[in-house]
């Protein structure tokens, strides 16, 4: 099957968050399954540094006009055979500083509307005959700045060939992409494609919209989560549309690259290890406590955070709680970046401990892979979470996840009660109500745990093991796709 991956981001060229973690490892899996696989990105400086022997393929017209030219190239991936990749060479749409999304100042570009409506309008063009060597069957596309692609391949004319299947991931509800309504008379689609059953989202537009309504199936990143969006809470206004999508929308769990997150290949650790020897763990705790600062106590459980520092990702419960944590005896080390006011006052509990917590500002790949080696416990207590990835790092470093049962963390972590550690099922710490007190109980269970050294040897064990891998994944996708064509 030919098949067209469109993302926003990629790793390990670009990442801001999980979905590149996605959009790296699933071609890959789906080439391993003996698929043809490409994918398509923006030309982001990172992402035209990182593809190689890039040549032009095609040039076409942005539907406000603008001609833009289409390049192919590789990926090259350590150990693992090179992705085939379409860039769009549009340098004054995305060479400029910042993030993907925001200038300097962290605020959004005044014209993302076009930056990502030429994204999935690519798509679109590829689905009909941009590149005259090589036409996808199926076109997937990536959460909302890929949205597009399945609003412009189902109001593409009908050509006489086989018609293109397209499948769309929602990766995060809560970002949707919305824009100005005046802004759709630059995108090229009919006025029907602007309505309530289209992009009309109470008088924006949006491009996460596009691609609810127009794919021929939709998925999002963990069963859990599938339910939860069909719900007031967590549906962000568009639980009603995808209630009455719900019988082409499934949740497929994300998975580990093994390639990338292996403490017994991984060569950004002090020392490896894995399930049946741990000793390599002890070493990669000391010497993390000592690049951080942190005092040298073996004993002392490590807590560890890598996350984005956002409301959603329930830090405030961290804060709130890190007297009790540190009067237990434990240590804190966070490495991430957001919300200014988070920023602070995390940056101030580490100047008032110096010796017990440890704030990195900012996001460094090789310090999470240290992090979630050297850490006993990783906490994820967020509000609301699709998927989330972190939490399956640390299960797969030893890193027991202590997390707030909700979507993908629901799917993936069970707790270590005493029925579930006697069947082999407990791999971390879970809690229900999102408060302050639910929070703190389970610190006080993973204290209590680590106090119990060969129980808390066998859970960590028990989630060591837990099966994450991408080629189980790669084959419900592709029953998807197959769905979608069909």
């Amino acid at each position: 099957m030919r098949i067209l991956q469109v993302s926003a981001e990629l790793f390990p060229l670009l990442k801001t968050g999980g979905l590149a973690d996605v959009a790296g490892a699933l071609p890959l899996a789906l080439a391993a399954a003996g698929q043809d696989v490409r994918v398509l990105l923006p030309g982001f400086p990172a992402i035209v540094a990182g593809v190689v022997d890039s040549r032009p393929v095609a040039e076409f017209a942005a539907p406000w006009g603008e001609r833009v030219r289409l390049r192919l190239g590789r990926i090259p991936i350590d150990g693992q055979p090179a992705i085939p990749a379409y860039v769009i060479d549009a340098p004054w749409l995305y060479d400029r500083p910042g993030n993907p999304y925001e200038d300097p100042s962290r605020q959004p570009y005044g014209d993302n509307h076009r930056r990502f409506a030429l994204l999935g309008w690519a798509a679109a063009q590829l689905a009909r005959d941009l590149d005259p060597d090589w036409r996808p069957e199926l076109v997937h596309a990536h959460d909302w700045h890929a949205g597009l692609a399945a609003a412009y391949t189902a109001f593409a004319p009908p050509d006489g060939r086989p018609r293109v299947g397209s499948v769309f991931t929602v990766h995060n509800l809560a970002y949707q992409g919305l824009f100005a309504p005046w802004h759709f008379s630059e995108l090229g689609l009919p006025p029907a494609a602007f309505s309530v059953n289209g992009l009309e989202f109470h008088g924006q537009l949006s491009f996460m919209k596009g691609g609810l309504c127009f794919a021929d199936r939709i998925t999002t990143v963990s069963p859990t989560y599938a339910r939860e969006i069909q719900t007031p809470e967590q549906g962000f206004g568009l639980d009603g549309l995808l209630r009455s999508r719900s019988h082409v929308l499934s949740g497929i769990l994300n998975a580990v690259d093994d390639q990338i997150w292996n403490p017994a290949t991984d060569t950004l650790i002090p020392q490896r290890y894995d399930g049946r020897r741990m000793a390599g763990k002890a070493r990669c705790k000391a010497v993390l406590q000592e690049e951080l600062g942190l005092a040298p106590q073996p004993d002392a459980p490590l807590f560890v955070v890598v996350s984005r520092l956002t409301e959603q990702k329930g830090l405030r419960l961290v804060l709130e709680g890190l007297d009790a944590l540190l009067a237990q005896g434990g240590q804190l080390a966070l490495l991430g970046s957001g919300d200014a006011d988070l920023e602070d006052a995390f940056r101030q509990r580490a100047t008032d401990a110096p010796r017990s917590v440890s704030v990195t500002l900012g996001y460094s790949e090789p310090l999470a892979h240290r992090l979630f080696a050297g850490g006993d416990v990783t906490l994820v207590p967020s509000l609301f979470e699709p998927c989330g990835l972190t939490q399956m790092y640390g299960l797969k470093y030893g890193s027991l996840p202590l997390v707030h049962r909700v979507g993908g963390l629901a799917d993936t972590v069970v707790d270590a009660t005493l029925e579930d550690m006697a069947s082999g099922d407990a791999t971390g710490f879970t809690f229900d109500a999102f408060d302050a007190p639910g929070y703190a109980r389970a610190v006080r269970r993973a204290f209590a745990l680590y106090q119990r050294p060969a129980d808390w040897r066998a859970v960590r064990a028990h989630a060591m093991g837990r099966p994450a891998d991408w080629g189980t994944a790669a084959e419900r996708y592709l029953d998807v796709y197959a769905e979608a064509m069909g």
